[in-house]
């Protein structure tokens, strides 16, 4: 049994766990392939309940129903109902709501595959950086920061789903918790910077960056 970041989340036997007002939800059963995926999924976690925007263990039913005032490009991330995966996308599209699998693996997350393009969609070693990159808010599908595959550009991600192909587009986050000013200033430094490292960031005192560090993502 290991845990991270006291109740908040844990990982027992494979199974990760959210907590909550309603006490510890078993999310599923998905191994770790090993102790660095356990490690990646973990810090997954932990940057997503930062976020303002990671639901938990919310349905796709309840998600739609959340969504579905919201304009085209409102989407919150949550816990997959899926056995097989960890974390779901679910976004308001012009064609109703559509539930995406985020896929995790040692190499990182990604989405699906287009069973009809040549491109293999990007990698990233955090799930809110997957997100900022079809926000269009990464840093152009790199390596580095994004943890993104070398040669991956840039390309629209289409949704397919009862025999449409739905152009992916994240415009805006729908939270479910207030940030604090302190999280609000770094996401914005982070924003500004994209993940650059300046002569200006290394004269930043330890305490403040290991601080920005926490939290890399522009979103």
């Amino acid at each position: 049994r290991a845990e991270v970041g006291g109740p908040v989340a844990m990982v027992t036997s494979g199974a990760v766990m959210s907590g909550g007002g309603m006490g510890v939800t078993t999310l599923h059963y998905k191994p770790f392939s090993s102790h660095a995926h356990y490690q990646q999924v973990m810090c997954a976690v932990r940057k997503l309940q930062e976020s303002g925007f990671y639901w938990g263990a919310v349905s796709g039913r309840d998600a739609g129903s959340l969504l579905r005032a919201e304009p085209p490009g409102t989407f919150l991330i949550r816990d997959s109902s899926d056995h097989h995966h960890f974390f779901a996308l679910s976004v308001q599209t012009p064609r109703g709501i559509k539930n995406l699998r985020i896929h995790s693996t040692d190499d990182g997350f990604f989405l699906q595959r287009d069973p009809l393009s040549t491109h293999e969609p990007p990698h990233f070693d955090c799930v809110l950086k997957l997100i900022a990159h079809y926000m269009g808010k990464g840093n152009g599908g790199g390596g580095g920061v994004d943890g993104a595959i070398p040669g991956n550009g840039r390309h629209v991600y289409l949704i397919h789903s009862g025999g449409e192909k739905v152009p992916l587009e994240l415009r805006r986050p729908l939270c479910a918790s207030m940030s604090s000013l302190q999280h609000l200033c770094r996401r914005t430094l982070n924003s500004a910077s994209l993940g650059a490292r300046t002569e200006r960031h290394e004269q930043i005192p330890h305490t403040l960056k290991d601080f920005m560090n926490e939290y890399d993502a522009p979103i």
